[in-house]
């Protein structure tokens, strides 16, 4: 993966600084332990104007993470939000990727983090496709990862925290080395849980099937825009238990997410899903999709216009 190509500045604490400017100390907690909270967010260049996708929900989630680790971030949800929008127009960007980070920093360096600053940031930059420039229209081969995800009552997996991306990293490695775009990891149980950094859905029977959040399922957005698309066609969707098994006879398979949006699953462990190619349900799903962030048809209220 390329590079992030530096843009001009970057919000830090609430004030934007020039991106040579926006560094960390080395004995910053979060170097040390993992303690950072972060989101993903796209800003798009819709036919309407530029506009920030489920701005207020992925700032709520990030809110309930670090809620989740006792961790109090030192700005308002107003505060904050607003210095999304305000580092996107001191860049200049007609589109971008946004990265809101919390991050525990200099003081104590001992594993309790009681001593350490809470710290904010939100970098804006420009990112392509997260699994290849052609994956939205030709899909992607993936395996099953030997890795599993994080077994209940030892990690959070409804928070979206730096220290869980180690676990992502490992399926991400494992899955490229051997060939593959990408990893569905498996709950200790053996059932299936989601990718590396993207939800799953599953079709049979042309019902949609999704795991659970208790199968260490990060809560994502775009999973949740998923359920209203498909409610606003008609299109079934429930939350069950998924078998290993389930993936290979299904009649279509996609992940998604922020990086990802809706792109096509075609093999899984070299089994082909369905045709090989996005079945029906995953092209309907991605153009009701792309009509909201590309066209700006937005009825749900999800785009925060910049």
């Amino acid at each position: 993966m390329a590079p992030v190509t530096p843009v001009s500045k970057i919000w830090m604490n609430g004030k934007l600084v020039d991106w040579k400017d926006a560094n960390i100390h080395i004995l910053s907690h979060v170097v040390h332990y993992g303690s950072s909270w972060f989101e993903g967010i796209r800003c798009y260049d819709t036919k309407k104007g530029r506009a920030v996708f489920r701005l207020d929900e992925h700032i709520n989630r990030l809110y309930n993470s670090t809620k989740i680790y006792r961790t109090e971030i030192p700005f308002t949800k107003k505060e904050f939000t607003q210095g999304v929008l305000d580092t996107i127009k001191a860049n200049g960007l007609p589109w971008c990727y946004i990265r809101p980070i919390v991050y525990r920093g200099y003081g104590g360096v001992g594993v309790a983090s009681e001593d350490c600053p809470v710290d904010a940031s939100i970098i804006v930059f420009q990112w392509g496709k997260y699994l290849g420039a052609d994956s939205l229209e030709k899909g992607v081969d993936v395996c099953v990862s030997s890795w599993a995800r994080f077994a209940p009552n030892t990690m959070p997996t409804l928070a979206k925290v730096g220290a869980n991306y180690m676990n992502s990293q490992l399926i991400k490695m494992e899955a490229y080395v051997n060939g593959y775009k990408e990893g569905i990891a498996l709950t200790t149980q053996g059932y299936v849980s989601e990718g590396s950094g993207e939800n799953l859905f599953l079709v049979s029977n042309g019902i949609l099937y999704t795991p659970l959040l208790t199968d260490s399922v990060l809560p994502g957005i775009t999973r949740a825009s998923i359920f209203e698309l498909a409610n606003d066609v008609g299109l079934k969707v429930e939350e069950k238990i998924i078998s290993r098994e389930m993936l290979y006879v299904a009649d279509e398979l996609f992940f998604v997410g922020t990086a990802t949006e809706v792109t096509p699953i075609r093999s899984v462990d070299r089994i082909q899903i369905g045709n090989g190619i996005a079945g029906p349900i995953t092209r309907k799903l991605q153009q009701l999709f792309t009509d909201v962030i590309e066209n700006g048809n937005d009825k749900h209220n999800w785009l925060t216009f910049v």
